[in-house]
């Protein structure tokens, strides 16, 4: 009898922990993630600046953005990102394949390049600021090796700013992406690499026929994670220059914040984040349908 009471009592409190444990999760979802996203949907309906009196105008938020010159190019501006900075991302791979292998001072060549990763963004970007100066380090380098006469304007220049940031964007994510190839890197079996040699093929055709197929699990989080940290960069950006000069690094993440808590135009500016995201789920499935096989099951068949 008290066997059985134990028993139940025992159940009683697991089946209280489930329910604490699934619905204080399910609250938070829906209090921080669900309801502000439906929030936003509806708001992109309106007329709203959390002032006045919120006025429902149905699809003119959304038509309005079509012919805004400034959406098109923080949309040009977030594409070029996405087609210069994920595919960088290689030389992560190349850094892991590098530090892999048996080398002296793998260990701190690790820490060094995982270094920024940790390395708040604000700080990163006062100190790339004050190394794209006129009289920074980094025209002092390239006019000591004679690569330009005259210094270059990094940041102030509309051809160059963008390309700038760029680089400190891919200099933050070297190391991350790093150390997931290095894991993936590790996780392969040895006895695949040994029986490929052994078979006489080549170290680029043991790279290529056989550790990259049982790296595209790894790529493909690498690129979906890259593409859609390019899509919503802002940190840096705004760090570094806002969006000028003349809006010439304005992505979309910036544009929208702009719309939103510099001009309080919010139902204007959740149009534009809905569109926005319409684009990064795009390129996320395009990641999946492009990496979809891979790893060593798929390498099996």
């Amino acid at each position: 009898m008290l066997r059985r009471k134990h028993h139940l009592s025992l159940r009683k409190r697991q089946l209280t922990l489930t329910f604490f444990f699934i619905t204080i999760p399910t609250f938070l979802m829906i209090l921080f993630i669900y309801y502000p996203l439906i929030f936003g949907v509806k708001i992109s309906f309106y007329q709203y600046d959390m002032v006045g009196e919120s006025i429902f105008i149905g699809l003119r938020n959304y038509l309005e953005l079509l012919k805004d010159p400034l959406f098109w190019n923080a949309f040009k501006n977030s594409l070029l990102y996405l087609l210069v900075v994920p595919p960088l991302q290689i030389i992560s791979m190349m850094l892991a394949v590098l530090l892999d292998k048996a080398i002296k001072g793998k260990n701190l060549f690790r820490t060094l390049i995982f270094l920024p990763v940790v390395t708040p963004i604000t700080i990163a970007a006062i100190t790339w600021q004050w190394m794209y100066r006129e009289k920074g380090f980094i025209n002092f380098l390239l006019q000591s090796l004679h690569i330009t006469d005259k210094p270059i304007s990094f940041l102030s220049d509309p051809n160059v700013a963008l390309f700038a940031i760029m680089f400190v964007t891919m200099w933050k994510g070297f190391g991350y992406y790093m150390v997931i190839y290095l894991a993936g890197l590790q996780s392969i079996p040895r006895e695949l690499l040994e029986a490929a040699k052994v078979d006489g093929a080549r170290p680029f055709q043991v790279f290529f026929k056989v550790t990259i197929p049982l790296l595209k699990p790894y790529i493909l989080f690498c690129s979906t994670m890259s593409s859609i940290a390019a899509l919503n960069v802002f940190g840096e950006i705004y760090a570094m220059t806002k969006g000028g000069p003349a809006h010439a690094t304005e992505t979309m993440g910036l544009f929208i914040y702009n719309k939103a808590f510099g001009y309080l135009q919010f139902g204007y500016s959740n149009a534009a984040a809905i569109l926005f995201s319409f684009v990064v789920i795009a390129f996320s499935l395009l990641n999946f349908y492009i990496f979809r096989e891979g790893g060593l099951k798929s390498y099996y068949g």
